[in-house]
């Protein structure tokens, strides 16, 4: 349980700077929506989502999926307030995960200073637990699924002839996450999906990084 409640503030920490990035680049772009809504701050109780930063990650630790991850109250914006609504929408979204990049390569950094092995193993535990679910959220949004980013970047990106047809598929986003997320024969498809990807990524930032973290 002790172990949970520390994933679960980390998680709160990574999920509060991917939607701060949203808010910031969607006013970036000339959409006050998110200030409007009191998203543009770092405060992480405006960005904390029942089901997402406290049922599901309850429910992900319980069912042995093997993968700890959330998600918060979607950042809303208005893409009518944006001067290039489908590029620029495709860029909001892209920026939550890049955000969480960027903080694990900031971390990553950190831990490899000679005076960091001073403050401890448990305080670089932490730090390195920070890096792994950092690149756990960004993997995993960019997934181009509704309601993950990946879905609204694949979206900017298609030709405009596939773009209403792309976005006419955001009903059915919900049923094909469960479907990723829900553990089969004791394993989650979602782990068997990103798995690679976060390993490859994590052999880079994580100096002591040994076999595979998912």
């Amino acid at each position: 349980m002790i172990g949970f409640l520390i994933g679960w503030i980390i998680l709160i920490i990574v999920i509060t700077i991917h939607e701060f990035a949203h808010a910031y680049v969607a006013d970036h772009f000339g959409d006050p929506t998110p200030r409007l809504a009191g998203r543009l701050t770092l405060n992480p109780t405006v960005h904390i989502d029942p089901i997402g930063t406290v049922l599901l990650p309850l429910m992900t630790m319980l069912s042995g999926a093997g993968i700890f991850f959330g998600w918060a109250k979607p950042t809303p914006f208005d893409p009518f307030n944006l001067r290039n609504p489908k590029k620029d929408s495709a860029l909001i979204a892209f920026a939550g995960p890049v955000s969480n990049l960027l903080f694990a390569l900031l971390l990553s950094i950190l831990i490899r200073m000679p005076f960091f092995g001073l403050l401890g193993y448990w305080v670089i535990g932490l730090f390195e637990m920070l890096i792994q679910l950092n690149i756990v959220l960004a993997v995993f949004n960019l997934i181009p699924i509704h309601p993950l980013d990946g879905f609204k970047v694949v979206a900017g990106l298609l030709p405009k002839k596939y773009y209403n047809d792309w976005l006419s598929l955001e009903r059915y986003g919900i049923i094909f996450l469960i479907l990723l997320i829900f553990p089969f024969f004791g394993g989650s498809p979602i782990t068997a999906l990103i798995s690679p990807v976060v390993n490859f990524i994590l052999s880079f930032l994580l100096p002591t990084k040994m076999g595979g973290i998912i």
